[in-house]
């Protein structure tokens, strides 16, 4: 049997990052941050100062725009056209338009051939809005990470502080709510549980405790060699 695909999902600052990380790490797959992808063009958008109403010419940027990870010292970084901007995408200017950018069905379109190229040799754990609905429907192994809003603007202002950046525990639970109705209701691959997916509530998890739960149900679903 080929490795599988682990398609994780879920709304902003459900930690999926953290744990798709350690569950590849755990089962020694690729693991692929399709959301710093979406922050790469957000970046790329703001650099060149194209407004968000011109979508053709954000389509054409993201056409040509190249995008890479690697594995630097245990710590995954993103370029963009031979560029480290692994820090670069994490500011809250770049957070706050990927996802408008990432309604963008040019920009989807151009990003979701590059993950399925990534992927397609399975083996991976690739996380992000729509990676079990879009990406890799028939993925072996699908699951849901979701949390309340305050417990997942905790997490992301705790993120930024380690960043050494300001942030504001309210105003960032506004953004996270205006993103999940954006995200949930946009015409193009909303954000939902895909069909067969596994719905993980993580408010009351560790992210220990959450990568056992998806290591677990990759066990149970891909059999042992």
């Amino acid at each position: 049997m080929s490795r599988p695909i682990i398609a994780i999902d879920g709304p902003a600052g459900a930690g999926k990052s953290t744990v798709a990380r350690a569950v590849a790490d755990r089962l020694g797959y690729l693991y692929i941050d399709t959301g710093a992808m979406y922050r790469v063009i957000a970046l790329n958008v703001i650099r060149e100062g194209i407004p968000l109403s011109d979508t053709a010419k954000i389509s054409t940027l993201a056409k040509r725009t190249e995008i890479e990870f690697a594995n630097i010292e245990g710590v995954q970084h993103v370029f963009s056209d031979d560029e480290d901007v692994t820090d670069a995408i994490r500011t809250p200017e770049a957070t706050r338009l990927s996802s408008p950018v990432s309604a963008i069905q040019g920009v989807r379109k151009r990003l979701v051939e590059l993950q399925r190229k990534m992927g397609e040799q399975g083996g991976v754990v690739m996380e992000g809005r729509d990676i079990g609905t879009v990406v890799f429907p028939n993925a072996e192994v699908k699951v849901f990470l979701t949390a309340s809003v305050t417990e997942r603007a905790r997490r992301r202002c705790e993120q930024l502080r380690e960043m050494g950046m300001e942030a504001d525990v309210d105003k960032i639970a506004s953004e996270i709510r205006e993103r999940d109705l954006r995200d949930s209701s946009r015409e193009h691959a909303p954000l939902k549980l895909a069909a067969g997916a596994t719905l993980l509530e993580t408010d009351n998890m560790s992210a220990e405790q959450v990568v056992d739960a998806i290591v677990g149900i990759h066990d149970e679903k891909i059999p042992a060699n």
